[in-house]
């Protein structure tokens, strides 16, 4: 680890050598822009006359200027079909001047905005409102990385197991079921999924969502007790779905590219009434591709209707419901051997084109109400009910392998159903006491989560050609005939035959949270305390089994201002997991506890156009389940104990932004290093003490950077060029290794695009150099059993993609 803090100061050394300390002769300019009805403008511009001193207001009308020369000026507030509003402000030495406006014009018309500068497409200074944030990326105790719509559409991402997470260090996307749910890790530990700020995560889903209703993706790196408490602490992703904005922004795309992929996603983006107080947002995509696997094959569509109404001045309620629905011959596109990773091509296809496919769909219903109660205060409530199930086909898994390759297939039923049932409240203001300035949130949630799951066998599946050939993964046949297919009796409802199994599962929770940021020395310095109560309950066959957990998770982040561009951050945060069941003296199981130390610099470069965060942390995670060694004789009922422990260690470098005009960038680069650092002897005489995690890697570096020329007079204007590459290296297949057994991974792509008017061209080749590659693995454990044996997930071979996007306004 001293290496690693070595590491750590050299970089932040390099990149924030900056004169932090420098006498400030300088003063500030702060504000809050309303509409004549009270409602915050967003996107004004604000200057002081004849200077090149300006700001544009936030979505709460917020504007800052700093380190303004002492003397008096004409601050000037710019929107389109308004009369340029002028104030006489005098700025002092080392004070904040403080200055609204309210601007005489309606709601509708405040949508369209003065945009003085072209938009960065790559950096964000906010977080959404589902966050529960209050203040700039710059200002959190925490590394939190945003992907924009914008990254999303150059790298032509599809879903959310489609790569995006190249975009965030030390990310993970390891390949299971790819056309089911993103498994997605961060820093050792698996993350859960959110949507709109709502923890979604279900055991087998939820669905990943589709491109099409997405406007970013936020990774919160770490514990976030601002957003939950029970669950993994390396983190969560939270997608934000696209919400109306007044504006017409409607669009229609195609696509096509390689596996005879096709495409066509509609965004319809506009208003219900002339007033512009009710708003509408659909979108729609249908999508249906091929695979690398023979007889494989993927098709989806999505309907994702929103809509919006004021109701008054400070009140705004939204409704939204999304469905998607995807078709599959088979979820998983694994390969098998008993030699070793990449033995069989990648054509390999476990299943059968006779089988029937599976079918996924999703359900998500949301409703939101946001109060602005005053200046100072809001008041927020969420509900919402997701409903995830599989049915339709089912699964096939290798039985044994036989050193000719022969595989015996089993065929289990395979279907799921999953129900979400959220409601959160919230409130959220500032407020003074003296000289510190207290950023307050507190809010109240509520879920519950069911599961029903049947996943049992029909018995061996056969290919049955006559000859009783078996199915061989080096010269596999397909074609079973019908009457060799299992049928399965699905004449009882799912919840009637996951009734009696351990995959019904009924989870509920209730948590208080409050946090307040206290703003010190000119709201220089930050101090974070927050605290969260959270109430579990798994309810189990009887009442011996229910599991019921209390309990409190404190958050603690300091953050400091060195100057306007430039923060430091530290910050302790918990998280705990329930877990279910006992050990062989009938001890219940106490929650894993995770605990999150992190320290961090940040910096945003040439007046803001790129940023930089440098952050190093220790997560460890205690009360992990092992298996109990006092059974040397064997552990047929799987007794387990709770003293395992896990620890990561790591560091994580992101750059994103504009380096120059038309030049983006985001590089990423994190160290990982998550080891099991607790551990007993088990009946097998494994002790997994100082061996790494399962589908890790200790090095991981992502880039993409890409141009478009803006120059009306070049022939060459509207034209755009792009590349990147991913990289993983010291990777980890399987427990209980000590060194890296996995084959490293390197892959470049690149893009090229034409934007003229409404029109937008752009074409993306992936894998350029058609490397083998690896999403995920496994190793055999016992390389001399035929039910042991190797498995793993290519990346797709050498493929391209085309887009045509044509704007309804430009």
């Amino acid at each position: 680890m001293k290496k690693l803090y070595l590491i750590f100061t050299l970089i932040a050394t390099f990149l924030y050598a900056t004169p932090i300390m420098a006498q400030q002769v300088n003063g500030n300019l702060k504000g809050r822009i309303t509409t004549s009805d009270g409602k915050p403008a967003e996107g004004i511009s604000i200057t002081l006359d004849g200077t090149s001193f300006g700001a544009k207001t936030n979505e709460l009308g917020e504007y800052k200027i700093n380190k303004i020369p002492q003397g008096t000026y004409s601050l000037k507030a710019t929107a389109v079909g308004l009369l340029t509003a002028f104030k006489s402000v005098i700025i002092e030495v080392k004070e904040t001047v403080i200055t609204d406006f309210s601007l005489q014009e309606d709601y509708a018309r405040l949508q369209e905005v003065v945009i003085s500068t072209q938009k960065n497409h790559y950096k964000v200074d906010k977080p959404s409102g589902s966050l529960r944030l209050q203040g700039p990326l710059l200002e959190a105790p925490q590394n939190i990385k945003v992907v924009t719509k914008e990254i999303i559409a150059q790298q032509q991402v599809f879903d959310m197991v489609d790569g995006i997470t190249r975009n965030v260090s030390g990310a993970i996307r390891s390949g299971h079921w790819d056309s089911q749910y993103a498994n997605i890790s961060m820093r050792g530990t698996s993350i859960p999924a959110f949507r709109n700020g709502i923890n979604v995560k279900m055991p087998w889903g939820p669905l990943a969502d589709d491109m099409s209703t997405v406007e970013r993706v936020e990774f919160v790196k770490g514990p976030a007790g601002f957003m939950m408490a029970n669950g993994e602490p390396g983190g969560i992703y939270n997608v934000v779905t696209k919400k109306p904005t007044g504006e017409n922004k409607s669009s229609v795309s195609f696509s096509a590219g390689s596996y005879n992929t096709a495409r066509v996603a509609i965004d319809l983006d506009g208003k219900l009434s002339k007033d512009g107080r009710f708003l509408y947002r659909l979108n729609l995509a249908a999508q249906d591709k091929d695979s690398y696997n023979k007889y494989n094959y993927n098709k989806r569509y999505v309907i994702a209707p929103v809509i919006s109404y004021q109701i008054d001045s400070a009140t705004v309620i939204t409704a939204e419901y999304t469905h998607q629905h995807v078709e599959a011959q088979a979820l998983g596109n694994y390969s098998f051997s008993r030699k070793g990773f990449g033995d069989v091509p990648h054509s390999f296809f476990m299943g059968d084109p006779a089988l029937d496919p599976r079918m996924l769909n999703d359900h998500n219903a949301y409703i939101y109400l946001d109060h602005q109660i005053n200046e100072n205060w809001k008041f927020s409530a969420k509900g919402a009910y997701f409903n995830y199930s599989l049915n339709g086909g089912g699964t096939v898994w290798p039985s044994s392998i036989d050193d000719a390759g022969n595989m015996i297939r089993a065929y289990n039923i395979g279907d799921e159903l999953a129900t979400n049932k959220i409601a959160q409240f919230m409130i959220q203001g500032s407020t003074v006491t003296g000289s510190v300035v207290h950023h307050i949130i507190g809010g109240l949630d509520m879920g519950q989560l069911k599961t029903w799951g049947d996943f049992s066998s029909s018995g061996i599946l056969s290919l049955n050609l006559g000859d009783n050939q078996p199915f061989n993964i080096y010269n596999p046949v397909y074609g079973i005939p019908m009457d060799s297919i299992p049928t399965f009796d699905r004449s009882k409802s799912i919840k009637e035959r996951s009734g009696s199994n351990a995959y019904a599962t009924n989870v509920s929770y209730n948590g208080i949270y409050v946090q307040d940021e206290l703003r010190m020395l000119d709201e220089k310095l930050r101090l974070t305390l927050a605290a969260r109560f959270t109430r579990a309950v798994t309810v189990g066959k009887n009442n011996d089994s229910d599991l019921k957990d209390n309990v409190v998770t404190p958050r603690f982040g300091l953050s400091y201002s060195f100057s306007e561009n430039f923060t430091g951050y530290g910050l302790f945060d918990q998280s705990f997991l329930p877990q279910a069941g006992e050990d062989a003296d009938g001890n219940k199981f106490v929650p894993i506890k995770g605990n999150n130390i992190e320290f961090g610099l940040k910096k945003d470069w040439l007046n803001g156009k790129w940023n930089s965060t440098l952050s190093v942390y220790q997560i460890t995670k205690k009360n992990v389940l092992t298996a109990d060694p006092r059974f040397a004789e064997g552990n047929p009922q799987n007794y387990r104990i709770q003293i395992g422990e896990i620890r990561s260690r790591g560091i994580e470098l992101d750059v994103t932004g504009e380096l120059a005009e038309g030049l983006e960038l985001t590089f990423n680069y994190a160290y990982t290093e998550p080891k099991v650092t607790k551990d007993e002897t088990n009946a097998a005489g494994v002790n997994l003490t100082g061996t790494y995690l399962n589908g890790t890697a200790k090095h991981i570096s992502n880039g993409w950077l890409s141009y478009r020329f803006h120059d009306t007079s070049s022939a060459l204007n509207g034209f755009g060029l792009s590349g990147g590459y991913q990289m993983m290296i010291d990777r980890f297949a399987g427990s209980n290794q000590t060194k890296p057994n996995f084959i490293d991974y390197y892959r470049f792509d690149a893009g090229i695009s034409y934007e003229r008017g409404k029109f937008l061209v752009s074409g993306v080749v992936n894998n350029l150099l058609n490397r083998k590659l690896y999403t995920s693995g496994s190793i055999a454990t016992n390389p001399s059993a035929a039910a042991s044996f190797y498995n793993w997930i290519y990346d797709l071979p050498t493929n391209f993609r085309l887009s045509l996007t044509y704007k309804f306004v430009q």
